[in-house]
């Protein structure tokens, strides 16, 4: 159907846009063997790709890198200390990226709430709408996004130089940010 087709299209572009000039991606993944290979099959644009597990985390690596990128995992971005590390000594320094909870990490760090929702999304596909001029995308556009998350931002939520970028067009839940000055981009959904 022409909707699938616009779905691959837009993550064609949301990590072709966000991966311009990047010749090396660093993945912080979360401790389960096969998320590895599932998370790390959505980066094969960037030219390289380094995927380590949460508890084996090459330092060397991650500093080579151009882009990190937060990946989606289970639980509460509080529960994983070293990731909260890893961003606040490369933000500003390296372009990082955060998907599912990697987006919440992101926003944690910064201070906001995470909360539990009333309504669990796990496998649900719904609608986004891009809603802030100051995006990398069209204000206005649509796509169908596929969620499985039962945590998202608490708001109202003002923290310097990031901007609620997208939100669920049934609940109104912030569905992506941008902060383009440090050039960290966040989606609370999953692009593939």
């Amino acid at each position: 159907p022409s909707h699938q087709w616009s779905n691959i299209f837009f993550l064609i572009i949301l990590l072709t846009t966000l991966a311009t000039a990047v010749s090396k991606a660093f993945l912080v993944d979360v401790p389960i063997e096969d998320w590895l290979n599932f998370t790390s099959s959505r980066f094969s644009l960037f030219n390289k790709v380094y995927c380590d597990n949460y508890n084996n985390i090459s330092q060397a690596k991650l500093k080579q890198a151009s882009t990190i990128v937060l990946s989606p995992g289970p639980g509460n971005p509080k529960n994983y200390p070293i990731t909260s590390k890893i961003y606040k000594n490369f933000k500003g320094k390296k372009k990082i990226i955060g998907i599912c909870l990697g987006f919440q990490q992101i926003l944690f760090c910064e201070g906001a709430k995470i909360v539990e929702q009333k309504k669990i999304y796990h496998g649900f596909q719904s609608s986004i709408k891009v809603i802030n001029n100051k995006s990398l995308f069209k204000k206005g556009k649509k796509f169908n996004v596929g969620r499985y998350h039962s945590l998202k931002l608490k708001e109202p939520f003002k923290i310097k130089d990031f901007e609620i970028t997208m939100r669920c067009l049934n609940s109104n839940v912030a569905m992506a940010f941008e902060n383009n000055k440090d050039k960290i981009y966040g989606f609370q959904f999953h692009p593939e």
